[in-house]
């Protein structure tokens, strides 16, 4: 039987919240051993920059982040991947820069609508939860990442910044949307419904969509499975 020929891509793939690129290492790795060349940006104030970290870090600074990868390493026909909430930045991404892009793929992640934030989307439940964490033990402008030292404080502006989607051109971009089904069951459990909405509206608009058996933090708990169905979506 002839074997379905995986044609060669370049990959950008947007941590989450308290991430990091190195989250993506292995699937990265995975993919790099097909062929296929993936950049794994970490977002201002996060990761191995959490001393950029200041109070006015927000979305912008995280979109311009993307932007300055894709120009300065003039990268074309490029498969931009989402997790959590880098489906904000990159959907903002998009919006300011479809002629680069060739796919979208957002990875359990947020899809905002124009002027939404991420907060508005994860709703109200959810942000009290967050804003407390912040006020708590953020200094109000901090969102303090898990106890474990290798997750970092995200800004809370990132997530409560509205983007601005006003490019017809981004909307005719290929998306995917790629839900991961084992749901959270602690504190961030009331982000589920936010989740589950975000992959309810990628089907109702006719995306492609897949659903993988892992957890939310997929790039831990199945990287081969996922840079796999990376391959095959985009």
């Amino acid at each position: 039987m002839e074997r379905k020929r995986i044609s060669v891509a370049t990959y950008v793939i947007v941590h989450g919240s308290w991430g990091g690129g190195w989250q993506w290492r292995e699937t990265a790795t995975h993919l790099r051993a097909a062929g296929h060349e993936v950049f794994t940006p970490t977002l201002t104030g996060l990761g191995e920059r959490k001393h950029l970290l200041t109070p006015d870090v927000g979305l912008e600074t995280h979109v311009q982040d993307i932007l300055g990868v894709l120009n300065a390493e003039d990268l074309r026909d490029v498969v931009l991947v989402g997790s959590s909430i880098g489906g904000v930045v990159s959907t903002a991404v998009a919006h300011r820069t479809p002629e680069r892009l060739r796919h979208m793929i957002y990875v359990d992640a947020i899809v905002p609508e124009d002027g939404q934030s991420a907060a508005d989307v994860l709703g109200a439940e959810a942000m009290a939860q967050i804003e407390k964490l912040a006020r708590t033990a953020g200094d109000g402008w901090r969102v303090p990442g898990p106890p474990d030292g290798r997750h970092t404080d995200h800004p809370l502006k990132a997530l409560t910044d509205r983007v601005r989607l006003d490019n017809p051109a981004a909307g005719a971009l290929p998306r995917t949307y790629i839900r991961c089904t084992q749901v959270f069951t602690d504190w961030r459990a009331v982000a589920n419904p936010a989740l589950a909405g975000c992959a309810a509206k990628a089907r109702a608009h006719g995306w492609r969509y897949h659903e993988l058996d892992t957890e939310h933090a997929v790039w831990r708990t199945g990287p081969a499975q996922l840079a796999a169905l990376l391959q095959t979506a985009a």
